[in-house]
């Protein structure tokens, strides 16, 4: 049949053209046999967001608390979501390590060992979460329901599965099992999307608490404070201590989940890619001691953000005054590091318009999810920082604070649009042809037994390249015996002087526009390290500064925040790896 269809059949779901007539009209049947696994995309993708929204509505019902759902209704749900995608990974493990070896392509440049390594940190950090809510349902466990005991119990199990499984199979390319894998892959997609949500909802409610907890402080009588906790007395002594401590792991998870659901989505772009089979771009130079000033500067920001956090949880709690105060010492803080941001990036920029190079846009899944993540998150903070401008325009009264505020929004818009067109050019620009030589000149001479290439070594691929920088860099004379030495024999480089360039030789000097790259670099990676931990640990100045809140009203602009927020955090910790594989890209 597949002859007669003019393919040859190569294996599951592959076929090439052969020769002989071509098919006639009206026989598509090997078509139509081969259309569930050319719709297996579609298919899944459909399931998967249908698993996603059911579940977010279950979310919504339960923390409403409409329809008769509670919140053990929500962890049943994600659970048994959670335990399929046990079952197949384990499925997939068995079948990949089984007694015939499943022998995959490997796409290089998806999950690549430091991203792999910061999702097991973050990983980590959530066992911890786990433990503590074990810990604190073993202490009311006579007034709590086993969902919420089995729950972090199944979610430590997953928690330690998928990142063995990410470790060590986030780079296959499947092409076997198409369909089943694909499901397989977009199931794990959105369990973890939903698992990210349901974190995102409890800090919420937590960081809403908190507030509201602040503003009844102050005086605004109007506001209930709903009770929190079970209807029984703890049986141990530790259950207030896992309850506070558990909402400082909450970050941790939550960028947990978001970096498993990446790493879930490029395997399942990468079901039945056909590879190019190109190497990828290796850094050729090691980072010497001229790359200082970006990460000094980016050190201090951090150690500064440290502090700046400390005072503001420590202000916020107190008077009218004081909690005014310490939001705008984050506001001026804020502005101060968002223009050197600015600058840095701008620079970057404009070194890329002076040093020209081609552009990669080289089939990448990768490559083009940072970029849409970058757009989209950024999307989020664009929302706060006009909803700031908007309100600043409309108050009434305009308080030092207000026109701060104003400053540090419309900063806010910029440093993301430059920021992202920084990102976003680095990971597409090539290396040019010098430094890809250098490159492969360094590999070989790191290897053990094998010598630098010289002149005298004859090497078919690089001898051309090798002949005229060698007798370009000899010094040149009346007899012309090293232009004869480089040219014929290149056998005895030392005794004719002929030796490749500094450039070679000492791979370590960077040229001035790297080092300076590589510095704007390291510092914005700090810098949205930093940013990414005052939201994250709960300096939220939209919620302490009033300002909004006279303007759109208490319930509408905690739903904007609430929604807005995470994305706007999640996109300082993604612009951090992207710049971190900018940073050995370079």
């Amino acid at each position: 049949m597949a002859e007669r269809c003019g393919f040859e059949v190569l294996g599951d779901c592959q076929r090439r053209p052969v020769s002989g007539p071509a098919p006639a009209v009206g026989e598509d049947s090997c078509f139509s046999a081969s259309q569930p696994v050319k719709q297996a995309a579609t298919l899944s993708a459909q399931y998967g967001i249908n698993v996603f929204v059911l579940g977010m509505v279950l979310m919504l019902a339960g923390t409403f608390q409409r329809a008769g759902v509670t919140q053990e209704h929500t962890l049943a749900y994600l659970s048994t979501l959670m335990a399929m995608q046990l079952a197949w990974m384990l499925w997939y493990f068995f079948r990949r390590h089984g007694k015939s070896v499943l022998v995959t392509e490997k796409d290089e440049h998806a999950g690549p060992r430091w991203l792999r390594g910061g999702l097991t940190l973050f990983a980590i950090l959530s066992l911890v979460l786990d433990v503590f809510k074990i810990g604190y349902y073993i202490g009311y466990s006579s007034c709590l329901t086993a969902t919420k005991g089995a729950y972090p119990a199944i979610h430590a199990v997953h928690t330690l599965s998928q990142v063995y499984f990410l470790w060590f199979h986030a780079k296959d390319v499947i092409q076997t099992f198409q369909m089943i894998e694909r499901f397989g892959m977009i199931h794990s997609v959105f369990t973890n999307l939903l698992l990210w949500v349901n974190s995102i909802i409890a800090e919420s409610k937590h960081q809403l608490h908190d507030h509201k907890k602040r503003l009844a402080g102050l005086g605004f009588a109007n506001l209930t404070m709903e009770k929190t906790g079970p209807n029984c007395s703890c049986t141990i002594h530790a259950c207030a201590a896992f309850y506070k401590s558990s909402y400082y792991m909450y970050p941790f998870s939550i960028e947990y989940h978001v970096l498993a659901s990446a790493m879930l989505y490029i395997m399942w772009k990468n079901v039945g890619r056909k590879l190019d089979h190109i190497s990828p771009q290796k850094p050729a130079f090691k980072t010497r001691s001229n790359i200082l000033p970006g990460p000094v500067l980016g050190a201090a920001v951090f150690a500064t953000t440290i502090g700046i956090l400390v005072v503001y949880s420590l202000q916020a709690d107190h008077s009218k005054d004081r909690r005014l105060s310490a939001v705008n010492i984050f506001y001026l803080y804020s502005m101060a590091v968002l223009g050197l941001m600015s600058a840095a990036s701008t620079t970057g920029l404009v070194i890329y318009r002076i040093d020209k190079r081609s552009m990669d846009y080289s089939k990448n899944p990768t490559r083009k999810l940072d970029g849409q993540l970058l757009a989209s998150t950024a999307c989020a903070s664009w929302l706060l920082s006009w909803c700031s401008v908007l309100a600043v325009v409309s108050a009434e009264s305009r308080r030092r604070s207000t026109w701060l505020s104003l400053s540090l929004s419309t900063m806010a818009i910029v440093e993301k649009s430059v920021q992202n067109m920084f990102i976003v050019e680095s990971l597409h620009r090539k290396r040019d042809a010098g430094e890809e030589e250098a490159g492969r000149i360094k590999a070989t001479s790191d290897r053990p037994g094998i010598s630098p290439p010289r002149c005298g070594v004859v090497n078919k691929t690089l001898v051309e390249v090798e002949r005229e920088l060698c007798c370009a860099a000899a010094p040149q004379s009346s007899d012309d015996r090293s232009s004869s030495v480089c040219g014929e024999q290149l056998t005895s480089p030392r005794a004719a002087g002929c030796f490749p360039p500094a450039s070679f030789r000492q791979m370590g000097n960077l040229r001035k526009t790297r080092v300076i790259l590589k510095n704007i670099v390291a510092f914005l990676f700090l810098c949205n390290i930093s940013f990414w931990i005052l939201p994250a640990f709960g300096a939220w100045p939209q919620f302490d500064n009033g300002l909004e809140e006279n303007v759109y009203g208490f319930e509408a602009w905690i739903l904007i925040v609430n929604l807005a927020m995470p994305f706007a955090i999640f996109y300082r910790m993604h612009a951090s790896s992207a710049l971190f594989e900018v940073f050995y890209a370079i």
